[in-house]
């Protein structure tokens, strides 16, 4: 009769040690975006509509130039730049607000979060890899669109107002568009982990951009600009402006600045609740 001998676990369970480490996180939800068929076309349409959008503008602006009002006429020849980017810069970032919700408030209607959860208990490191892998993807899509971008629109506007790459402040204002759209994309992100339903976050967002900015520039006084200067679009989207205009109370990446601070504290925010609430 043989004894058998109960060999006791050494520190750290089985399901510890092999803990899925950040890559493989990444990896995941890489794979989770790119699986998405939805997702892949619509970042490509974004792309293409973009960029025929950015020559429309530019070819109007050409076209009606001599009955365009002088200051706007001084204006785009003081930032051509910011007139090529800013002329399709708005169908690209409500493009990246949607998707930047539905890449985690999807998974909170369709209960696939729980999967995720259960795969990684400790929680925060799943938001901070699906977080990483979207801003990237947005990151490189916002530099293809915002380069593209300009090399359509610049010898458009040749003949009005001249620029090139190489002039002062135009490779950070190119370079900045794709930063701001990445930094947007994480701030959707944030509020729809913190929303957890698609359609509320996509309204809270979206009218945040198109309702809540515009509205605080109509504030009066300096209590108003201060507050219009500071929220988050119009702060990021200073980055995009080749040179400062009048008027303006933040620099381009001070503006920047701004959006990153905004996207951290949701971001933050959504970090504690993923930890406090279930899925």
């Amino acid at each position: 009769m043989t004894a058998t001998t109960a060999i006791a676990p050494a520190s750290g369970s089985v399901a510890e040690d092999r803990r899925p480490g950040f890559g493989s996180l990444m990896l995941s939800e890489w794979t989770k975006i790119r699986s998405v068929r939805s997702t892949v076309w619509s970042l490509a349409i974004l792309v293409v509509l973009t960029l025929v959008f950015t020559a429309l503008f530019m070819e109007m602006g050409i076209a009606n130039w001599d009955k365009t009002d002088a200051a706007q006429r001084a204006e785009m020849r003081l930032d051509p730049t910011g007139t090529i980017l800013g002329s399709g810069i708005l169908l690209s970032q409500l493009a990246v607000c949607v998707l930047g919700v539905m890449a985690i408030a999807t998974e909170y209607s369709t209960g696939m979060i729980r999967a995720s959860l259960l795969a990684v208990p400790r929680r925060v490191p799943v938001l901070a890899a699906k977080g990483t892998v979207f801003a990237l993807l947005v990151l490189a899509v916002g530099e293809l669109t915002a380069f593209g971008s300009f090399f359509i629109g610049a010898p458009i506007l040749h003949g009005k107002a001249p620029v090139a790459i190489g002039d002062p402040g135009v490779l950070r204002a190119v370079v900045g568009c794709g930063l701001y759209l990445a930094l947007l994309g994480l701030f959707a992100l944030a509020v729809g982990a913190i929303i957890r339903h698609t359609a509320a976050s996509i309204t809270v967002v979206i009218g945040f951009v198109l309702v809540i900015t515009p509205m605080a520039g109509l504030l009066p006084g300096s209590v108003g600009d201060r507050i219009h200067a500071w929220l988050p679009t119009q702060a990021g989207f200073m980055i995009t402006q080749q040179h400062s205009r009048a008027g303006d109370l933040l620099g381009p990446w001070q503006g920047l600045g701004v959006l990153a601070l905004w996207t951290a504290v949701l971001l933050a925010v959504a970090a504690v609740q993923l930890r406090r609430r279930d899925a």
